[in-house]
């Protein structure tokens, strides 16, 4: 009998080891759809963001490092692109799909609703929507290997 219960602990804290480690897949450096930008995938309590780590072309014409131009905030206009966190607030749902969040598009300065999912442990579709998931568009990123 006792052998049945430790057996049972032990299946237990196996189980619940591999459903923390599935929600945390997510974390870590991904390429953008273009491989113009590096985002870092991060947790930030119970919720997971991202922020620009890297751009294939950092400097604007003039040479300076790019900024956030076309945020609606005119006081976030200064700030640098890497560094910007562009995925905020997602939830982790099951099944390897984060939702709830939303991303940022410097080159607009629109923020929209978005759903993350896994495909395969190196891919990730982002689906930004307005409104419903069909009003949308979903880029294909890929795991950063370094």
């Amino acid at each position: 009998m006792l052998k049945k219960i430790t057996g049972f602990i032990l299946l237990i804290v196996i189980a619940s080891s591999a459903f923390s480690q599935n929600k945390d897949e997510i974390i870590g450096k991904w390429v953008s759809s273009s491989g113009g930008a590096h985002i870092l995938i991060y947790k930030k309590g119970e919720k997971y963001c991202g922020r620009i780590i890297w751009l294939k072309n950092p400097n604007d014409e003039q040479g300076k490092p790019k900024i956030d131009l076309k945020n609606p905030d005119p006081e976030l206009r200064i700030k640098p692109a890497v560094g910007l966190e562009v995925l905020k607030n997602f939830i982790y749902v099951g099944e390897g799909i984060w939702e709830k969040g939303t991303i940022y598009d410097p080159k607009s300065g629109r923020t929209y609703s978005c759903k993350m999912t896994m495909n395969g442990t190196n891919n990730l579709d982002i689906r930004g929507y307005m409104g419903i998931t069909m009003l949308g568009r979903t880029e294909n990123w890929t795991r950063a290997t370094l």
